[in-house]
């Protein structure tokens, strides 16, 4: 069958790229269009959905006058977005708060309570923690960044809005909604809430003892269906407004980190990838559902049907670089310094002068405290080991280097979880762009790492390989042979034994931090 055209949204935090993909996965052009974030006292970060949905209009109609492909070739929507987050939704579908991110922590004092009790394991009553792990694979976070939280959260400091509210939505499913008017979830895109059993991977539905522990109530959750399934068509008020074709389809939402499983290529059972964007994570599918609730991870439903991929998350990666320019190098203050052009480019080439293990200077990226493989929101980043002899490229190296010992505490747990090696690893999102953070991850992981092409349009990939395969066109084993490597580094033995002595320094930091930052915390 000829490849079809779909249009791919990817709502991420900093906002919405909108691209034409083939449904091979081919990029044919695609659009951005920026959106703030509300951050506040006591863990809050916000955004508002209705600048997300003017943001989406506006980079769609710019990317379609744009000609490249006949409108009457796009056959689908398909949507991804940033997982993990809250829309409060009435009767009529519409937002009646800002969304809250999967960086809002607020309602961490809310699922501690639900989850406690008087004989505990990390913190979770003994029987509560069984029955979540047992169905869902995961338990809710107390770092209060997952749905429910952000669910009691409403309940208890917005409860004019929760009263109001028909339906809680992921951002996905929020912007599918949008789109056909139905207020619906994928088996794969609920999963961060974790009140389903996934047990067997075909037979996914709610489970009420889950709801009841979680003290959330069943009629505001959304109706549930298949992954990878074609849900609706466009309204066809969304269709004039967005300029597409009425009729054309919207398939299931997948939150990004599913759509960058997918978009990777690493589609096989113990393939890695490696994702480095705002945040980061290393995974790979996996024949079957394991939870590991000491190093916060899980193996849970993929957005491909009936498959599981491992679940797991670093909270900043990328952003350490944009804290890095924004509020160390070029912040826009009274010192009157502007950000330049190009100035990862130059910051990559800057990093490059200073040696392997940037003199001894170490950086710890946790900005926003950490989910894997310590579910820690209080601890917190920075430099250590500066001295009067230490240069701004060892600063800026030590940033990228500590990412990377972030990836390696993480590629050393999944691999424990998995029981084997992962022999290389696919590198996608915008950092897999620099060919220095490809190589010092090779160096610190000691494992081949593959650039992937276009490695930061994986998310869009993804999405449109979701809707080849919930349109019929496509099988994932057909898709995974799509996806092309750009060039593959292998590790520099020369480097192995600086970074394997920093890698154990970067550890002892968390261990001898984490009481202090916690004692620090204002929330």
């Amino acid at each position: 069958m000829e490849p079809t055209h779909v249009l791919a949204i990817d709502l991420g935090t900093g906002g919405p790229k909108v691209a034409l993909v083939t449904t091979d996965g081919d990029i044919v052009g695609h659009e951005f269009e920026p959106t703030s974030m509300l951050l506040s006292e006591g863990g809050g970060a916000e955004q508002d959905p209705e600048e997300w949905w003017t943001a989406i209009t506006r980079a769609t109609r710019r990317l379609l006058d744009r000609g490249l492909v006949d409108v009457a070739d796009i056959e689908a929507v398909s949507v991804t977005a940033q997982w993990s987050g809250t829309v409060a939704v009435d009767a009529s579908g519409n937002a009646l708060m800002n969304a809250v991110t999967w960086m809002d922590s607020r309602g961490a004092k809310y699922i501690r309570e639900v989850t406690g009790g008087t004989i505990k394991v990390q913190g979770y009553e003994v029987r509560k923690l069984r029955s979540f792990v047992q169905k869902s694979g995961g338990v809710p976070s107390h770092s209060g960044k997952d749905p429910t939280a952000h669910i009691l959260f409403i309940r208890n400091e917005r409860p004019d809005v929760y009263r109001a509210t028909a339906t809680f939505l992921e951002p996905a499913d929020y912007l599918n909604l949008r789109l056909t008017g139905r207020a619906v979830s994928s088996h794969d895109c609920i999963t961060a809430h974790w009140l389903t059993d996934n047990r067997e991977r075909d037979q996914i539905a709610y489970d009420d003892e889950l709801i009841a522990l979680s003290g959330l109530d069943r009629e505001r959750l959304p109706e549930l269906v298949p992954s990878a399934t074609v849900i609706g068509t466009l309204t066809d008020a969304v269709a004039d407004e967005i300029g597409l074709a009425q009729g054309t389809k919207v398939v299931t939402g997948t939150g990004d980190v599913h759509s960058a499983v997918i978009g990777s290529g690493a589609l096989a059972d113990y393939a890695g990838h490696l994702y480095i964007g705002t945040s980061s994570w290393l995974t790979c599918h996996v024949p079957w559902k394991r939870t590991d609730v000491l190093n916060s991870q899980a193996s849970i439903p993929s957005a491909l049907p009936g498959r599981y991929f491992i679940a797991n998350e670093h909270e900043t990666a990328g952003e350490c670089l944009d804290f890095l320019v924004d509020n160390v190098l070029f912040a826009d203050d009274l010192l009157g310094t502007e950000r330049p052009a190009g100035v990862f480019q130059k910051l990559d080439a800057l990093a490059a002068t200073s040696p392997a293990g940037s003199n001894d200077v170490l950086f710890a990226p946790w900005l926003n405290g950490e989910r894997t493989p310590v579910d820690d929101h209080t601890i917190r980043g920075g430099w250590h080991h500066l001295s009067l002899a230490s240069t701004r490229a060892d600063m800026v190296r030590s940033v990228l280097e500590g990412v990377a010992f972030n990836s390696r505490w993480l590629l050393d747990v999944v691999e424990k979880f998995i029981k084997r090696p992962l022999p290389s690893l696919n590198f996608i999102g915008g950092g897999a762009r620099s060919d220095l953070w490809c190589q010092i991850h090779a160096d610190v992981l000691d494992r081949p790492i593959n650039q992937m092409v276009d490695p930061q349009q994986a998310n869009v990939r993804g999405a449109a390989f979701v809707a080849s395969i919930a349109l019929g066109h496509a099988t994932a084993e057909e898709l995974a042979a799509k996806v092309k490597v750009a060039q593959t580094f292998r590790p520099d033995p020369a480097n192995r034994a600086i970074y394997d002595e920093l890698y154990g320094h970067f550890k002892a930091l968390y261990k001898a931090n984490k009481g202090l930052h916690a004692k620090m915390a204002r929330h």
